[in-house]
């Protein structure tokens, strides 16, 4: 597989910046296009179903490449946050078809993009939770947020959608054990660790984090230390104020 240029590290405020980006506004955003490079290239896309650096393969180029280095054929993999789908896809290629992937998404408008990347591509290994992971099985507010990407859930939220628990579905059999989850859900990690508490104690998967608030990431940090995992920073700052991380559980 080719490895991806990472066009997203050239910064749009630059003269050579908004040159590269400037064809790009002439896509519609209903266009179906290529994925260009990388482990998904050529696999179809929806242009204005997220960030165009989805479709050109150099979103979240650093994270992108970690997640290749960690997700091995026939693992099982959870997509906490999937939004409209790049992770899954990306996930779905490195397991296999031995391996499956189950995307964890709450907001419609999302979920119809999710199933739309899924199914124009053929994809038989994704299975979609339409739901919010938390601490609780039931019904929670929902901020939709005018960015797909910034929906979170909220007391005040103007939505209601389905919450669940990740040891309730391991524990009645509803979905595999994860080798490597990634979660990225806008504040609510530290619910969705305590809610996958008895999961992660058990199979001790792999785990990519994105925190999103200090009091959060702080919680998030010491739910993973007490549970003897090593954590690695996935930006240039330590792991006590990096906002994308990996945590590993220590060898026995």
């Amino acid at each position: 597989m080719c490895v991806p240029m990472n066009l997203s590290g050239i910064s749009k405020d630059t003269f050579f910046g908004k040159l590269l980006r400037s064809p790009l506004k002439l896509i519609p955003p209903t266009a179906v296009v290529p994925i260009l490079q990388g482990p998904l290239r050529g696999k179809k896309w929806i242009a204005g179903s997220s960030t165009n650096g989805c479709w050109v393969g150099s979103f979240e180029y650093e994270k992108q490449q970690a997640f290749r280095g960690e997700v091995a054929r026939g693992d099982v993999v959870y997509d906490l946050g999937a939004n409209v789908g790049f992770y899954s896809l990306l996930a779905s290629v490195l397991t296999g078809e031995k391996g499956h992937v189950y995307c964890f998404e709450p907001l419609a408008r999302n979920i119809a993009y999710l199933k739309r990347h899924i199914e124009m591509n053929g994809i038989q290994n994704c299975t979609i939770v339409e739901a919010a992971v938390a601490n609780e099985n039931g019904q929670a507010g929902f901020d939709p947020s005018p960015e797909r990407s910034t929906a979170h859930l909220s007391e005040h939220g103007e939505k209601t959608v389905r919450t669940v628990r990740i040891d309730t579905l391991v524990q009645s059999g509803e979905i595999r054990p994860p080798n490597v989850m990634k979660i990225d859900i806008e504040g609510a990690e530290a619910e969705a660790f305590k809610g996958a508490a008895q999961t992660i104690e058990s199979h001790r998967p792999t785990i990519f984090l994105a925190t999103h608030g200090p009091a959060v990431h702080r919680a998030c940090l010491q739910f993973l230390l007490d549970r003897q995992y090593v954590l690695v920073s996935l930006t240039p700052d330590g792991i006590e104020s990096a906002a994308e991380l990996i945590a590993r559980p220590r060898a026995s």
